[in-house]
């Protein structure tokens, strides 16, 4: 490896083939600047998956992410843990979660079809924000 960081020849049968797909996404951050995003892959062949394709794929496995995120730090709420003692109650909570986050998405989706927009272009934390906004004020009349 240190002749590597040293930028000696590394025998052949050492070294492992990539191939490097260069794309720029346009200004993501508003600059006015595109970024330049460097994707690795052991994909050789690019008859076998076209460098499109794994660009878009690459994108695409960020949903994901994305939607941990919402579920385990926005949904719960901040620093909460889950309230559960027994194992078939935490079950029970990571489902009522799991099931509160496809509906929120659900209303999301509606949303943006009625808007013609993409719907990853609509917060999450906005939505949130507003169905809280609305089962809390439904409950909220006097006695």
């Amino acid at each position: 490896m240190s002749d590597a960081r040293a930028g000696q020849t590394l025998p052949e049968e050492s070294a492992t083939p990539v191939r490097i797909i260069e794309y720029t996404v346009p200004d993501r951050t508003g600059s006015g600047h595109g970024e330049l995003i460097c994707l690795i892959t052991n994909i050789l062949d690019h008859t076998d998956i076209p460098a499109v394709e794994l660009a878009t794929a690459y994108h695409e496995r960020w949903e994901i992410e994305n939607t941990f995120d919402e579920v385990k730090t926005h949904a719960r709420g901040e620093a909460r843990v889950l309230r559960s003692k027994l194992p078939d109650l935490v079950e029970q909570e990571i489902w009522a979660l799991l099931l509160s986050h496809y509906a929120i998405r659900s209303l999301i989706r509606e949303a943006a079809d009625e808007a013609d927009v993409d719907p990853d272009r609509i917060s999450f934390m906005r939505s949130l924000r507003v169905i809280r906004r609305q089962v809390t004020d439904q409950a909220d009349f006097p006695p």
